[in-house]
């Protein structure tokens, strides 16, 4: 069941993005080379129960901590670690949510640890490029896999692959709600397929991209996915509101 939001809990929503928007600033400020994921857990953690606020993953289904980081080749879920340490020409996604005043929010960002190599810069870019491409189509009377093409596209015309493992998701009092949001048109739709979408519907846009094939598996720590190759991935993530006039970002970055 798809829920559509009132104003007032739109608004609540922003306020939960808010503290996720501050707290991926930070953590962006702080991934550098000699740094560690358990550092940079910590780090979230702290400053998101200062805000008043409840890391939405720690916990969740089981996942033992507050942020989910990928290196690399790791596409999603990853576990923090002191072994863990960030090294310069690393890439490294940033996943985390919040939960404040009964609303959750939700956002990643995909960011370089010092100097990064020509193909990973191209990487970041095609990636945080079809999350907008994504949310442009976000709108009114679109239907959702209108979302899904534009994401697709923008990706794979760069020779690029997504990711069809993971999907996005509707967000509000719960962490994921529907609808799915899949980055790819799925085998029995195309454009112009997909409910209709409405004003009110609040949902977490966030393309995985690989360089390489579009495959993962799951590490033997029953979290971790990595591209079954070997090759890089980035993730972008935007909680976006629909709304009469357009898409709203409620987790704009700052950066």
């Amino acid at each position: 069941m798809i829920f559509l939001k009132s104003e007032e809990e739109i608004e609540k929503i922003r306020r939960a993005s808010d503290i996720v928007v501050e707290v991926l600033d930070r953590l962006s400020e702080e991934t550098k080379p000699g740094v560690s994921t358990w550092d940079l857990d910590k780090i979230a953690e702290e400053l998101t129960l200062r805000k008043g606020a409840i890391p939405a993953f720690k916990g969740y289904r089981g996942y033992p901590a507050s942020v989910c980081f990928a290196v690399n080749e790791e596409v999603v879920h990853g576990i923090p670690s002191k072994k863990k340490i960030l090294k310069e020409g690393d890439i490294v996604s940033l996943d985390f949510g919040a939960y404040f005043d009964g609303f959750y929010g939700d956002s990643a960002i995909t960011v370089p640890v010092g100097k990064v190599s020509q193909l990973a810069d191209s990487l970041l870019l095609v990636t945080r490029n079809s999350l907008y491409e994504g949310i442009k189509m976000a709108r009114a009377s679109n239907r959702l896999f209108d979302i899904s093409q534009a994401i697709q596209n923008c990706v794979e015309n760069e020779g690029f692959s997504v990711v069809r493992a993971f999907v996005g998701h509707g967000i509000g009092r719960k962490l994921h709600e529907d609808p799915q949001v899949p980055n790819f048109v799925p085998e029995n739709g195309h454009w112009g397929k997909g409910i209709r979408l409405k004003p009110g519907i609040v949902i977490a846009i966030e393309p995985m991209v690989n360089v390489g094939r579009p495959d993962v598996k799951i590490l033997g720590d029953g979290w971790t996915a990595v591209t079954v190759d070997g090759t890089l991935s980035a993730h972008f993530e935007h909680t976006v509101a629909i709304l009469e006039d357009g898409p709203k970002i409620l987790t704009e970055f700052r950066q």
